[in-house]
């Protein structure tokens, strides 16, 4: 396994590395002493994180000698908002945080997306360290530079691209991750065997077992694949004007299930349904392989990612919300769907009575 790997980002003519491993807490502590020996070091956690893992951090990043102090907020997808940014920009301000400020972000996808946003706007914008501790940050919202908060309007819809300095992902944080939390993740690493690498699929149906065990071997693996399939992605399409779109993947219904259940369902959970209905979608409209639709749901049933039922919501709620995502065109909503299994067919337009049938299994 190659280690470190790095993203090209042709926009800044750079190179971020993307270290994969076991313990790596003082490999980061050496990082930041040679690239920010004089600049001062803050870390955001939510409140979650804090509880298990801010001791253990703060004992490594106080051999650093400008290390500050960690922040930490309230955990949870409604901690994605302009009052929790401000928040912390409030405390980073009042500790004296300049632009000689390191920022790390150690936690899940939401502390990612929101610390990352602190980073990008704070002094028009200060270095900043992913350390994702969630499966879901470790194969995907770590990577590509997606940072900002949701609306009431909508998931995501405020925000920026932002590429951080360096990516630290420690597989030894999903020991203590809870099982709903890593099952959530296992969504993300199913996308990427459906729309990019059929391989994936292959061990993850193999594999089953120890993956859900957590066995370091088999995570080190599924971590590295995915992590290397979405640098290949973001390198071709930093800024999502195209094929950075195939990432969307079960997305455009799962946000949809997010917004209307107020986030109280899980991201992955979502997206494993939002996935489901992709694929019927790319079944009746592309003639997407009926076999390998039968194939892909059953491993999402193997992993404990069941279909939700939508009868609790009416067709024109979930039709609403859709449109309103950021995707949509014109009030129209846009898919990603898959013609073949490697073949994506982007920004695909659905009608209301196609997704309608496809809802209903």
């Amino acid at each position: 396994m190659k280690n470190p790997l790095y993203i090209r980002i042709k926009s800044q003519e750079t190179r971020i590395p993307v270290y994969i491993g076991r313990g790596l807490e003082k490999q980061l502590v050496t990082w930041l002493k040679k690239v920010y020996p004089a600049h001062a070091v803050f870390a955001i956690m939510d409140d979650h994180v804090y509880s298990i893992y801010a001791q253990r951090v703060r004992d490594h990043l106080l051999t650093h000698a400008g290390f500050k102090k960690i922040l930490k907020f309230p955990a949870g997808e409604f901690s994605k908002s302009r009052r929790t940014k401000s928040l912390l920009e409030d405390q980073l301000l009042s500790a004296r945080a300049g632009r000689d400020t390191v920022l790390l972000a150690i936690g899940g996808g939401v502390t990612g997306d929101l610390a990352g946003f602190v980073a990008a706007t704070l002094h028009r914008g200060i270095p900043l360290i992913h350390i994702p501790t969630s499966l879901l940050a470790q194969v995907d919202s770590s990577i590509g530079g997606k940072v900002g908060i949701n609306h009431q309007q909508g998931k995501n819809l405020i925000g920026a691209f932002y590429q951080p300095v360096a990516i630290f992902t420690d597989i030894r944080y999903l020991r203590t991750l809870p099982r709903e939390e890593f099952i959530n993740g296992l969504a993300e690493v199913i996308k990427y065997g459906i729309i990019l690498k059929t391989e994936l699929i292959d061990f993850l149906e193999k594999h089953h077992s120890r993956i859900l065990a957590r066995e370091e071997d088999a995570l080190l693996q599924i971590v590295n694949d995915c992590v290397t399939l979405k640098i290949q992605v973001v390198e071709a399409d930093e800024k999502e004007a195209g094929y950075r779109s195939i990432l969307n993947f079960g997305h455009t219904v799962g946000h949809a299930i997010e917004k209307l259940t107020q986030y109280r369902v899980k991201h992955g959970m979502a997206i494993a349904t939002g996935m489901r209905i992709a694929l019927r979608l790319s079944r009746d409209l592309l003639g997407y392989p009926a076999d390998q639709v039968e194939r892909l749901c059953r491993l999402l049933d193997r992993f404990e990612l069941r279909e939700m039922s939508l009868h609790c919501f009416a067709f024109e709620d979930i039709w609403n919300t859709i449109v309103t995502d950021k995707k949509a065109r014109q009030q129209a909503p846009r898919f990603t769907l898959m013609r073949s299994v490697d073949e994506p067919a982007l920004f695909y337009p659905v009608k209301q009575e196609e997704l309608k049938h496809a809802l209903q299994g």
